[in-house]
């Protein structure tokens, strides 16, 4: 006979995390199989970096067949699950239609980028979930500067050197700051040119959310922190502001202010993966309703954690847990857990977890932390936010290290890969990787 199959559908926190401790419990027991729509597990967290030319993409992207060997690895997107005859249909990347049963099932698929229904924002806006909108929203920014160095018409070069961020949770954030100090080096490169960027085509970027603050969702120290380095390095913040109307030149505000502009980016925040919705079965806010052990009632095949699934606080009584990549990491632990225990190895136990704090980099030598309620700024916390990534990825530590330490004493290489097309990172519709990925408030690292 056959040996149990256990199906994981999605590798971001909660799917790798299930995955990895999986293979470490069982012991060949069972077969664990994991569908993904690549072959690597995305370090999310790190990706304004990638956008500002710090880091290389694949050190962020953790290979999943080299970390996860007792693994099976299948590539492809999943778009349906048959709950009464155990099995899911995917997509491979060829287009073709495959369909795999399991004994258990483990949904960990994640969010995607939130839309709102704002004219124009569809089709002018790029979002901030994937690797691709990392890379396009890299080359998108070293084309502006360059073109608008080589612009006869100054209204034409300040809108080229205009970067508007929606959204100042902390994806937002993180990239305004990290943007500015790109464009900032990007701006110096030039100026040594021939021509050169005039002195009226500084960079600009713009910060704005709805909210009254910065960090909306996190400790208000914190927010004050990255307000004030935000200021300081040139950045204007905009509070209880929102995008009225989106198009090709620029956008209108809430305030009635247009901003001529060619470089909008999204990061409003997530919502669950929309294959949640296609199940029919309860839900909170479009997440997955599950017990405190993380199955969904009425399935003890099934279960679920991660950014898809409304999982009970048992340290908040009548709350679910925050979308957080420290939720999902330590969800994942438990699912496998539980999975592990329906099989009679281990003693099944409720996910119980409060958050011990959040790191926000802003830069630099400048970043934003508070471990364990402690507040720090500056280097001291930048040394803490560094530490907490390093800890927390599960490979090419000594990669990421590297980049760091050269982007300290190196010029920041500043060339257009040309890989992606706008078309090829639409907002309106998630790609097979955003449609994977874990997130917090944006995929919040926090200190766990």
């Amino acid at each position: 006979m056959s040996r149990s199959r256990i199906v994981i559908v999605g590798a971001g926190f909660a799917g790798y995390q299930t995955a990895r401790t999986l293979s470490r419990k069982l012991r060949g027991a069972a077969e664990i199989v994991l569908v993904n729509p690549n072959d690597y597990f995305l370090y999310l967290p790190l990706l304004p970096e990638v956008s500002a030319g710090i880091l290389e993409p694949r050190r962020v992207s953790v290979s999943l067949a080299g970390t996860l060997p007792k693994v099976r690895l299948v590539l492809g997107e999943v778009h349906s699950v048959d709950l009464d005859g155990r099995s899911v249909t995917y997509t491979d990347p060829d287009g073709r239609e495959r369909r795999m049963g399991y004994d258990r099932l483990v949904l960990t698929v994640g969010s995607v980028n939130k839309l709102l229904p704002i004219p124009g924002v569809a089709e002018h806006a790029r979002g901030f979930r994937g690797m691709p909108e990392a890379l396009f929203l890299r080359d998108h920014i070293s084309r502006q500067i360059a073109l608008a160095a080589e612009e006869e018409d100054p209204q034409e070069r300040r809108a080229r050197c205009t970067f508007v961020v929606v959204g100042a949770g902390y994806t937002g954030t993180e990239v305004a700051a990290h943007g500015k100090m790109f464009t900032d080096s990007l701006a110096r490169q030039h100026a040594r040119g021939a021509g050169g960027l005039r002195a009226d085509a500084r960079p600009r970027w713009i910060l704005m959310d709805i909210a009254d603050r910065v960090l909306p969702g996190l400790d208000e120290k914190l927010a004050r922190t990255a307000d004030r380095v935000l200021r300081k390095r040139g950045v204007d913040v905009r509070t209880k502001t929102s995008v009225k109307e989106a198009t090709r030149d620029g956008v209108l505000l809430s305030t009635g202010e247009v901003i001529p502009t060619r470089s909008l980016i999204w990061c409003v925040g997530v919502r669950p993966d929309p294959l949640v919705e296609q199940l029919g079965l309860p839900t909170e806010r479009g997440r997955l309703l599950v017990d405190e052990y993380l199955n969904v009632p009425g399935h003890p095949d099934v279960f679920a954690c991660g950014d898809a699934a409304a999982v009970p606080d048992l340290t908040k009584p009548g709350q679910y847990t925050a979308m957080t990549a420290q939720h999902a990491h330590r969800q994942g632990k438990t699912a496998a857990n539980n999975v592990a225990a329906s099989y009679g190895i281990g003693t099944r136990r409720p996910y119980k977890h409060s958050d011990l704090g959040f790191v926000v980099d802003l830069g630099g030598l400048q970043a934003a932390a508070n471990p364990l309620g402690i507040p720090l700024s500056g280097p001291i916390a930048n040394l803490v936010t560094r530490g907490y990534h390093l800890a927390a990825m599960p490979g090419n530590r000594v990669r990421v290290a590297a980049d760091w330490a050269l982007d300290a004493v190196l010029r920041r290489q500043a060339v257009q890969l040309g890989v992606l097309h706008p078309s090829s990172v639409p907002l309106d519709t998630a790609s097979p990787e955003t449609a994977r990925l874990p997130g917090g408030p944006e995929s919040s690292p926090s200190v766990a």
